[in-house]
């Protein structure tokens, strides 16, 4: 866990994000399987995204379950922000995920990751994901500096 919040007590933080692509709500153990699926199906795609770490990799339900009650504990605690990506056209369906983290580089407040399922890549909505997410982050969140590790944004 991270030791401190990264919003002050005053901001009412986001509980949803609502677009003509992308519905995103907070991370918690209610999208246990939906979440596990899209991540291992995505595994390859998220290999490539998360700095030198090799999660996912045989990941099994009962460590995402543990993954998404940290995730959803550190939201409750402000030290870090998770919001699973729905289909606006079926609210059941997770296609992705973002990330709010605190940066352990000096230059940044904050470190912003994002994907989409491996499966959805060629639709082009990672790059719709990232532009969505990204003016989310500077028009609603107080964060003045924000790093996009490996992406170009």
């Amino acid at each position: 866990m991270y030791n401190r919040p990264i919003v002050k007590d005053d901001f009412e933080v986001p509980e949803e994000l609502v677009t003509k692509n992308f519905i995103l709500r907070p991370l918690t153990i209610n999208y246990l399987d939906r979440d596990y699926e899209a991540v291992m199906k995505s595994e390859k795609h998220l290999y490539k995204l998360m700095d030198d770490s090799d999660w996912p990799k045989k990941m099994t339900l009962n460590e995402n379950l543990v993954d998404l009650g940290w995730h959803e504990r550190e939201f409750s605690l402000r030290h870090s922000f998770a919001y699973t990506v729905l289909s606006p056209q079926n609210e059941e369906e997770v296609i992705g995920c973002c990330y709010i983290y605190p940066s352990d580089n000096h230059e940044f407040e904050v470190q912003a990751y994002y994907w989409i399922r491996q499966d959805l890549l060629s639709s082009g909505l990672e790059t719709k994901l990232g532009n969505t997410f990204k003016a989310w982050l500077e028009k609603t969140w107080p964060f003045k500096k924000i790093e996009f590790p490996r992406r170009d944004l």
